[in-house]
């Protein structure tokens, strides 16, 4: 998948789990200040990537994606 397709997949999925417009997530949107996720919206979160993307994520590697762009770029890096 193309960055740009696995951001598109994202910013679906964001929209619909934080009641936003897709159109209003960037690469630059952050989940705890923008989206206002908590630790457990975030571990959700990160398993419905692994469930989508089919690659585990590291909770070490988890704990430090904050924002879009640096899910895009970590879900791009990794994939088979």
């Amino acid at each position: 998948m193309t960055e740009k397709e696995v951001f598109d997949k994202i910013a679906n999925l964001l929209s619909e789990r934080f009641d936003v417009e897709q159109s209003s997530i960037t690469m630059d949107t952050d989940f705890q200040n923008d989206l206002q996720a908590d630790s457990i919206d975030m571990v959700e979160f990160e398993l419905e990537l692994e469930d989508d993307f089919g690659e585990e994520i590291p909770d070490e590697e988890a704990a430090q994606i904050k924002t879009v762009g640096q899910a895009v770029k970590y879900i791009t890096a990794h994939q088979q």
